[in-house]
């Protein structure tokens, strides 16, 4: 894991990606409360969106510099070294 003393600046890139992915999930959460005609197209975006801050954060977690453009394009998607539970 990425030490915050050592790495501040992409500690604070990791941090980001993990509160943004809060953010957008409250929003989510609070749209789907709100909007009775919230439906699964709405979803895949909404929810898509909040997974891609968080798998950017999984693959932050030990990074020592920022992403390339394709390393944060690929950085998006759901990791392959990372299993559900």
């Amino acid at each position: 894991m990425i030490d915050r003393e050592v790495n501040p600046v992409e500690w604070s890139s990791f941090m980001q990606e993990l509160e943004d992915a809060n953010e957008h999930l409250a929003k989510l959460i609070a749209d789907i409360n709100a909007a009775p005609d919230y439906d699964s197209a709405n979803l895949r975006v909404d929810l898509g969106h909040v997974f891609s801050h968080l798998n950017r954060a999984w693959a932050r977690r030990e990074l020592t510099s920022d992403f390339t453009d394709e390393e944060w394009e690929r950085a998006s998607f759901f990791p392959n070294d990372l299993d559900p539970i």
